[in-house]
């Protein structure tokens, strides 16, 4: 049983990346720029929670409770911080959304899906085993493929000049989207950005 049907209202938002300052504005940790530019929109103070293996918070946003959180267990043990979040506050899969970078997308685009395998990213298949379901929401960002074979330089790598101003711009269209969930459910997001592109790089 899926839970296409359902009115999906995300109750925790997690953006997965790997901790390390080492790896701040990385494409791999897109997902934590997204938290952090949903923390700033909505006010939301983020504070290191040791009982949560991560940087979490909790507010208000489009009149609804919401918690934000960025593991710190290193991308491939995402899970157990999310399920420890799940555990203490009694969450279901399906009100856990999770933001990632996706190589298959396009730099632009945003993707967001109610359930799917990890389609080969490590934090995704952590959470998935955590959470023991695939049945929970996804935002995937695009961050483009590396023009040569070594993709794990490429997702590790920093953004150029001209892809940072495209990815500010992902970067509100995400808040966007999340907004929209909060009011109207992940499916009703889903159907207005899925076709959005906020543009491409001139060469």
């Amino acid at each position: 049983m899926t839970n296409d049907k359902l009115l999906i209202i995300p109750q925790l938002i997690v953006g997965l990346g790997n901790p390390e300052p080492k790896y701040d504005q990385t494409r791999h940790n897109i997902g934590f720029a997204a938290v952090d530019a949903l923390a700033r929109a909505w006010q939301i103070p983020m504070s290191e929670n040791r009982k949560f293996h991560g940087v979490f918070g909790e507010g208000m946003a489009a009149k609804t409770k919401i918690r934000l959180l960025k593991p710190s267990t290193y991308m491939n043990l995402s899970g157990q911080s999310i399920r420890a979040i799940c555990d203490w506050y009694k969450l279901p899969a399906e009100s856990v959304l999770v933001i990632y970078d996706d190589m298959d997308l396009p730099l632009g685009r945003i993707r967001m899906r109610l359930s799917g395998s990890a389609g080969g990213h490590n934090g995704v298949k952590s959470t998935i085993a955590h959470l023991n379901t695939q049945y929970f929401p996804r935002l995937r960002i695009g961050i483009g493929k590396p023009e040569a074979t070594n993709t794990v330089s490429f997702v590790l790598g920093r953004f150029s000049t001209a892809e940072n101003q495209v990815m500010s711009e992902v970067l509100k269209l995400v808040a966007e989207a999340m907004e929209l969930s909060l009011r109207t459910g992940v499916e009703m997001a889903m159907n207005r950005f899925n076709s959005r592109n906020v543009g491409t790089i001139e060469n």
